[in-house]
């Protein structure tokens, strides 16, 4: 089960980019929240406040409480702009959420038991992360805060799909569940060493030295200088 976030937000009555640009220099952050068979509604909320939940893993995944001026509203946030350079949300796309509806949304995968794996720890390997997050679909109170995979039996060569993952009650990935490929999701590789670019850098250094020499002795006919 997801953490909890509690948010306030505040309704927002101006639209269009100087109202959220006056927003944005007051301190606020322009939202949307949509979804559930109501109207869309603007909202604004606290800038210092969400940037410090964005700091936390878990808010992207979690069930939020929104409290407006009209009551509290369950949502998960879905889209956030950020400025390109400065440490700044422009704005916010929140969806409600149904307890008896089920959501779809991405959740990071953590990783365990690489420093154990056989081909990490007896055959030389090194891991390799090839997907981070999926896709799951589930009801609201089902969301996991994010889903574990273990490498910990892995030998070198080896990998884990997403099938293997285990999965909470309630919980399924999309993509399998649409039929698509099963992807490796993490593998145990050979650590590559790199022989014929240092053996090409000592012949070079070699004829480099052969040259010189060539350079310095007495050419064809020319005395000797001994």
């Amino acid at each position: 089960m997801s953490a909890k976030f509690e948010l306030n937000a505040e309704p927002r009555e101006m639209q269009g980019t100087g109202a959220s640009r006056r927003l944005r220099h007051a301190g606020k952050v322009p939202a949307v929240m949509y979804g559930a068979g109501k109207e869309a509604v603007n909202l604004a909320f606290e800038q210092h406040q969400i940037m410090h939940n964005l700091e936390n893993e878990t808010f992207h995944t979690s069930i939020l409480t929104i409290n407006t001026q009209d009551g509290a509203e369950q949502a998960i946030l879905r889209d956030v702009q950020m400025h390109p350079f400065r440490a700044l949300v422009l704005h916010m796309d929140l969806q409600r959420v149904s307890a008896t509806e089920k959501i779809h949304i991405k959740v990071p995968l953590h990783f365990i038991g690489e420093d154990v794996a056989p081909g990490v720890k007896l055959q030389g390997g090194i891991v390799s992360h090839l997907v981070n997050e999926v896709d799951v679909t589930c009801l609201p109170s089902q969301l996991p805060e994010y889903l574990e995979v273990d490498l910990s039996h892995l030998n070198l060569h080896e990998s884990v799909h997403i099938s293997d993952i285990a999965l909470p009650e309630g919980v399924e990935i999309t993509m399998l569940a649409h039929g698509a490929d099963d992807l490796a999701v993490a593998s145990i590789t050979a650590v590559r060493v790199v022989v014929e670019e240092e053996e090409a850098g000592e012949e070079a250094v070699t004829e480099e030295g052969a040259a010189e020499e060539a350079a310095e002795a007495p050419g064809e006919g020319e005395p000797s200088s001994e």
